[in-house]
């Protein structure tokens, strides 16, 4: 069975000091953890998502930030079309402006 699991994060809440860089590529990345729960939450997602921080961080008692939230999208259940403009999948891309794109804090 095909799974996606959608995410919605809150760039805002990313501490940027976490950020690091491949010293091959030059890439920057951030190290995130996508945490499933047993049942849905109120709002129908699956799980959160979580920054990762450094062990001696975890060990002094801090939690990593929750960036987002997850949802399981099933593909193999029988598609229902929510309104004519959305995909039939459920899920319904937003508009974005060009500014938009241009916001991203890293």
């Amino acid at each position: 069975m095909k799974q996606t699991i959608d995410i919605s994060l809150d760039v805002s809440k990313i501490d940027k000091t976490a950020l690091y860089e491949s010293p091959k590529t030059g890439k920057k990345y951030l190290n995130i953890s996508v945490l499933i729960r047993d049942e849905k939450d109120q709002y129908g997602n699956d799980g959160f998502i979580v920054q990762k921080i450094s062990k001696e961080r975890k060990a002094s008692g801090e939690k990593g930030p929750i960036l987002g939230n997850a949802k399981i999208m099933d593909w193999d259940a029988p598609r229902q079309s929510m309104h004519g403009s959305e995909k039939s999948n459920g899920y319904a891309p937003q508009a974005q402006d060009d500014d938009d794109l241009n916001c991203i804090p890293f």
